[in-house]
């Protein structure tokens, strides 16, 4: 039996396109190893990015002006959602889809093969599996725990500042802080993204000793959270989704409410990668090679330059997947405003040039 489409992988992405398309009456074939395991992990993203058909109820908690911290405060001017990670699993529903606990070995054209022989076709193959991780690609590492909503630290979208215990030389990490609903929140010391990153034992301890230093005493009973994944590898294309199809914002490792964003025009068969949004990502990944060029000391002053722009900028770089001159013009405004010695390493960076080398003054896709 040919099914309208397959979908491979059953993580936020996978599993909204899934539902989306079942949403519109197709036919729809679901593989996961796991398909009904639970979300422990926290996913969160800026609410102008949700679509209207997701269930207003997954959203735990809404931060109106998260707080942000490179060398001096920044109080950004847009609101942050935070998801209830079960509820938004249990809202996106497979009623309907006939659904495989299996795993994925071959994908070719229109079939899949499964790790127990079984051949499924359909009209569309998604693969929405994610990325396997390897030491060629870099990735977002952190170590988090959940307290209490009385401890006396406000909502931190990224906090960079140098109370971690981290020698001034060491690969930097900073505090993400954000509530999970009315009782709880999440601290959690992150590495932006490494290659390698930063081992979660690390940052455990850096954790531990920030927040000491700001008066908070952890138990040891607290429930943690331990992140790795990958900021790049997936390619785009039509046949690929979520992170596998290069969804994950190489500069900041978000990549869920970008997979819901689309995954209706997806579901009903239009391309997630018009030629603007292939250009944007190139651009993107001109960033990360700036990000992880930066000598530790240069990250805060990165982002203050990068929190001082005007709040359209911010919004077009972090989110603007198909906004190939929002992107540019804050990629253009961002350079311009950084001292002149990090202008030097970013340009080269971009570019894709030793630093020891003698180059001009600015770089071709900030011009």
């Amino acid at each position: 039996m040919t099914a309208d489409i397959i979908v491979c992988g059953l993580g936020p992405a996978g599993r909204a396109l899934a539902h989306r398309c079942l949403a519109h009456g197709m036919s729809v074939t679901a593989v996961d190893p796991l398909p009904d395991r639970r979300w422990s992990a926290t996913y969160a993203g800026w609410y102008d990015e949700l679509p209207r058909w997701l269930d207003p109820t997954v959203v735990a908690a809404v931060i109106d002006h998260p707080t942000a911290w490179g060398t001096r405060i920044h109080r950004l001017d847009r609101t942050y959602a935070v998801f209830d990670s079960e509820r938004l699993r249990d809202s996106l529903n497979l009623d309907g889809a006939r659904i495989s606990a299996d795993r994925v070995v071959e994908i070719r054209h229109n079939t899949v093969t499964l790790a127990s022989g079984t051949i499924y076709t359909a009209n569309r193959v998604i693969d929405a599996r994610g990325i396997a991780r390897s030491p060629r690609l870099a990735e977002q590492t952190a170590y988090g725990v959940v307290v209490q909503r009385d401890t006396e630290i406000e909502p931190l979208f990224m906090d960079w500042r140098s109370d971690n215990g981290a020698e001034p030389d060491a690969p930097p990490s900073f505090l993400y802080a954000v509530p999970l609903g009315a009782r709880t929140m999440l601290l959690e010391e992150t590495c932006l993204a490494g290659r390698p990153a930063l081992d979660t034992t690390l940052l455990r301890d850096r954790l531990q000793h920030r927040l000491r230093t700001r008066g908070i005493e952890l138990t040891g009973s607290e429930p943690t959270e331990r992140v790795r994944f990958p900021v790049q590898g997936g390619r785009p294309g039509r046949a690929r989704f979520g992170a596998a199809g290069a969804f994950t914002h190489p500069a900041t490792g978000y990549s869920v409410t970008a997979a819901f964003a689309a995954a209706e025009a997806v579901a009903l068969g239009a391309t997630a990668w018009p030629v603007r949004a292939r250009a944007v990502h190139a651009l993107r990944a001109a960033g990360l090679r700036a990000l992880l060029a930066l000598p530790p000391a240069d990250l805060p002053v990165f982002f203050d330059a990068f929190f001082t722009m005007p709040p359209q900028l911010q919004r077009a770089y972090l989110s603007g997947r198909a906004d190939l001159g929002g992107t540019a013009a804050a990629m253009r405004t961002l350079f311009t405003a950084l001292p002149t010695p990090l202008r030097r390493r970013v340009a080269a960076a971009t570019l894709g040039i030793p630093i020891r080398s003698r180059i001009r003054m600015g770089s071709s896709i900030m011009e």
